[in-house]
């Protein structure tokens, strides 16, 4: 197995602990280096690899990997923030032969509360493969509204879970704990909406949906739209005030070497894929996006300098 999360993140310690009970060769980086952790599965045939969608972009980007022998890699779990279908599917492509799947969990919930498996990965399946997956034995979930009362399929509102694996609460913070767990479930923050055939389907964290003009816009589903356009290498999208519609929808755009920034490329792109209130109002182009150890992009850095002189980040 290769080890390149970050050890304090429960994809780190909690895959490590795994790797160790059933038996694993770990090999483990001390900080992930898209062509060190290339070699690493071709000279450690390596078999089992936790990737965040990050760390599977900055690898199909490093020139090593097309030369690589990636034969070996029979499982590939990915997860912690919500991966762009296109990705998805030249990572499928790259690492052939190989079994992906997608997780969903928190450290609250010691680890995965969803999966979705090799069998919703094919091609075929591409609106499956948006989701999350579908709950793991022992795990209930539920999404809810601003009542607390469950939405029909298909609405989105907040995930909460109930299971046995749900933390006791945080250390020395009750306020946080009972804001947090409450009636025997655990209210994860993040946005979704649950199908017909229980696969659940996540937008974002609640706290980084924007409000324009009265309509919710969660990032995630706009990023995705927008990271197939061929000049795209990454993407963010923050809310930014805005005087008529209290919040606007911004892109931060990353582009691929030897493209061209231009916006208005990018927005027409984006009017064809999203609905009108849904595109961003302006795109900023920048040489990269700023992400923490476990690859989770720095919103609220990209936020920052928008948001000077206001005492809330909601306008």
């Amino acid at each position: 197995m290769l080890l390149v999360m970050p050890l304090f993140h429960i994809a780190g310690v909690g895959l490590g602990i795994f790797g160790l009970l059933t038996g694993l060769k770990m090999i483990i980086h001390r900080e992930f280096v898209p062509a060190d952790a290339l070699r690493a599965i071709e000279h450690e045939r390596v078999n089992v690899a936790f990737l965040v969608p990050a760390m599977l972009l900055a690898m199909l980007k490093d020139e090593s990997a097309a030369r690589t022998n990636l034969s070996s890699l029979r499982h590939v779990i990915y997860g912690a923030s919500p991966i762009p279908i296109e990705l998805l599917k030249r990572a499928i492509q790259v690492f052939q032969h190989t079994n992906f799947f997608q997780v969903y969990g928190l450290t609250e919930t010691t680890g995965v509360i969803t999966v979705l498996g090799p069998e919703d990965h094919a091609m075929t399946r591409q609106a499956v493969m948006r989701s999350g997956g579908r709950a793991v034995d022992g795990v209930e979930l539920r999404v809810i509204g601003a009542d607390g009362k469950d939405l029909p399929h298909g609405e989105v509102g907040e995930i909460i879970c109930r299971t046995v694996q749900n933390m006791e609460g945080y250390w020395k913070r009750p306020d946080d704990t009972s804001k947090t767990l409450r009636g025997g479930w655990l209210y994860t923050g993040d946005a979704g909406y649950l199908d017909q055939d229980g696969y659940l389907y996540i937008h974002d964290r609640l706290k980084d949906m924007i409000v324009t003009g009265a309509e919710n816009v969660y990032p995630a589903e706009v990023e995705s739209a927008l990271y197939g356009h061929p000049d795209i290498a990454d993407v963010a999208v923050i809310g930014v005030p805005d005087q008529r519609w209290g919040e606007a929808v911004k892109a931060v755009v990353v582009v691929k070497p030897g493209r061209i920034a231009d916006a208005d490329a990018i927005l027409r792109y984006a009017r064809e894929r999203l609905a009108g209130y849904k595109v961003p109002k302006s795109i900023d182009f920048v040489s990269d996006l700023p992400r923490n150890p476990s690859g989770k992009i720095l919103k609220r850095t990209l936020r920052e300098s928008f948001w000077k002189g206001y005492e809330r980040r909601v306008n």
